[in-house]
């Protein structure tokens, strides 16, 4: 049997060819939100920083062919046997934005292009990491491992990711408040009052609104504060309808390394969480087959290929977990049809050039609640796996991961065989967080004890399912 007695349906080649089609389409448009934003909001950092746009890389034509690619490749790995899509992860924003803002040593007369492309690089090796995580479960398990990654550690790091960004949302925000409101609300409006669809796209939801309040002001006549035009199209009319991505080829730096590299401990743990929901929502147990090493390795497969080609990291999607649960089509060759679909929209630069028109105020609302909610997904990752406060040991390494985490601003620099090399604030807080965790007497995590709060580990707006509330 295809279906079982609750309706889901595991292969949609028995709906025919149409509502295949339509569901792919239903599960591209859950992600794009959410996708697109991400080399928005890393382009408008290193245009803010180095006082140059981007022109190779880092784009949104460049994203959605990653994207779509990444997540073929999640596919073959995993035996296609897992329904996931991979997306922009919204945890190496702070790294890209430390990054833009490197203005010491080589970085100080570097070009744009050249500092996103170090970016990549530390992306790349941020991927390579995966695959090592994943021999290691492979060998020792995952309950053994993840003694050293417990909420205590991680729920900290990804509190600080958000924090740190914080400054950059006001100051783009700080542009139109009023658009910045509007997105905002639009936001808040539909993951709180959405229904079906609607719910699980409010980022979406909050652009695309937003953005045609933007368009009915700019043809009003209305200005930003500052008097410059809300929108501007003359990009657009200079872009192909059809042309290759703005590819560009990673470089490495240990500075740069040492800055995106640390980052994949949030999204490994992300990665964790995800295939829980996942395995919850479906009713299977993808950690154990195909495997978490396996589902590891096609992730950090695909981080490392985006990286290498000038794209974000990617990640398990949960907005797509969410399509999962409503539409109850558990098939993954619809997964697939929607990463072909990002691949063909890819290949369509003036649609490309038209989101890259988007006013920073709506960037700069969208970010409020974006990066205050990866601080709140921190919090609920240490709230929904029990995580005692009360015991000085996890006090203590909660404590030190804060300061370390928002203290060291400028991070740390040090030479070692006449290298520089830079220690940002995220890496010196990673590092604290496991020596200690591993150093203090005490640890009594155990993975899967509490699948609720294994569940909760994603950096993504988060929309409760039917199969979390009976939890």
């Amino acid at each position: 049997m295809n279906s079982n007695s609750n309706g889901a349906i595991r292969d949609a080649r028995q709906l025919g060819k149409v509502k295949m089609f339509i569901l792919g389409l239903q599960h591209m448009f859950a992600m794009f939100g959410s996708t697109v934003l991400v080399p928005i909001l890393v382009t408008g950092y290193f245009q803010e920083a180095c006082g140059e746009t981007l022109t190779r890389g880092l784009s949104v034509s460049v994203t959605l062919f990653c994207a779509g690619v990444g997540t073929l490749i999640f596919h073959v790995c995993s035996k296609f046997k897992v329904p996931a899509f991979l997306g922009s992860s919204f945890a190496f924003l702070g790294g890209f934005y430390t990054v833009a803002n490197l203005n010491s040593g080589m970085y100080a007369t570097m070009s744009v292009n050249d500092k996103a492309a170090y970016a990549c690089g530390g992306v790349v090796v941020a991927g390579l990491m995966y695959l090592v995580l994943a021999l290691i479960i492979r060998v020792a398990g995952v309950n053994r491992v993840m003694r050293f990654l417990p909420p205590v550690v991680t729920g900290p790091i990804i509190i600080c990711i958000g924090l740190s960004l914080a400054p950059s949302a006001v100051n783009s925000a700080s542009t139109n408040w009023l658009l910045a409101f509007v997105a905002l609300a639009v936001i808040i409006i539909f993951n709180i009052w959405g229904k079906g669809m609607f719910k699980i796209i409010p980022i979406l939801m909050g652009v695309l609104i937003s953005y045609a309040f933007a368009l009915v002001l700019h043809l009003a006549g209305v200005t930003n504060p500052d008097g410059s035009a809300i929108l501007n199209f003359a990009a657009v009319a200079s872009e192909n309808v059809i042309g290759i991505p703005n590819f560009q080829i990673c470089k490495f730096d240990v500075t740069s390394i040492m800055v995106m590299a640390p980052i994949a401990l949030a999204s490994m743990m992300e990665h964790i969480g995800d295939m829980s929901a996942i395995s919850a929502t479906v009713g299977e147990n993808f950690i154990a087959d195909p495997g978490l090493n396996r589902t590891l390795l096609g992730d950090g497969i695909a981080t490392a290929f985006a990286g290498l080609f000038g794209g974000p990291s990617n990640t398990t999607y949960g907005e797509n977990t969410g399509v999962l649960e409503l539409s109850k089509v558990y098939d993954p060759r619809v997964i697939r049809l929607a990463a072909c679909f990002a691949i063909i929209l890819s290949f369509i630069p003036k649609f490309s050039a038209i989101i890259s028109t988007m006013p920073s105020a709506i960037i700069g609302g969208i970010s409020f609640m974006l990066y205050g909610m990866i601080s709140a997904i921190g919090v609920r990752n240490v709230v929904e796996n029990q995580v005692d406060l009360t015991k000085s040991r996890n006090l203590i390494i909660a404590g030190v991961i804060f300061v370390c985490g928002l203290g060291f601003s400028s991070g740390l620099t040090f030479n070692v065989g006449g290298t520089s090399i830079t220690l940002t604030s995220l890496a010196i807080a990673a590092i604290a967080g496991i020596l200690l965790n591993a150093i203090l007497p005490g640890n009594d995590y155990e993975f899967g004890k509490n699948p609720k709060g294994d569940k909760s580990r994603g950096v993504y707006l988060h929309t409760s399912t039917k199969n979390e509330n009976k939890k």
